[in-house]
């Protein structure tokens, strides 16, 4: 089980991409991603939506997001944000471990 954690940027013109791009530039994204209790960390552009840019953020536990949105890190991202003048839409998920059998039959490996 993990927690992940999609986050919708959303701002005027290119903002949301821009954001994204210095996120990564910057060096702050290879900071998340070598935190202990990272999964995942990456950004997407929506193919029917320029404006925004999803994060798909994965944690082993509340205990490491605690201590990401805690850190140095995020203080880092918070600025970010604010000059990109950012909007936010936060979905939160707890994955299983696995799914019904009968799923299997709608993937193709």
């Amino acid at each position: 089980m993990s927690l992940v954690i999609n986050i919708y940027y959303t701002g005027e013109g290119n903002s949301a991409r821009e954001f994204a791009e210095e996120m990564m530039a910057s060096g702050i994204v290879d900071e998340i991603r070598g935190k202990e209790g990272n999964l995942r960390y990456e950004y997407y552009y929506p193919a029917e939506d320029p404006m925004t840019v999803l994060l798909i953020d994965e944690w082993t536990d509340q205990a490491a997001l605690d201590e990401h949105h805690g850190s140095e890190t995020m203080l880092k991202i918070m600025k970010l944000r604010e000059k990109y003048d950012l909007h936010m839409k936060v979905d939160r998920l707890v994955t299983a471990e696995t799914g019904p059998a009968e799923d299997n039959k709608y993937i193709r490996s």
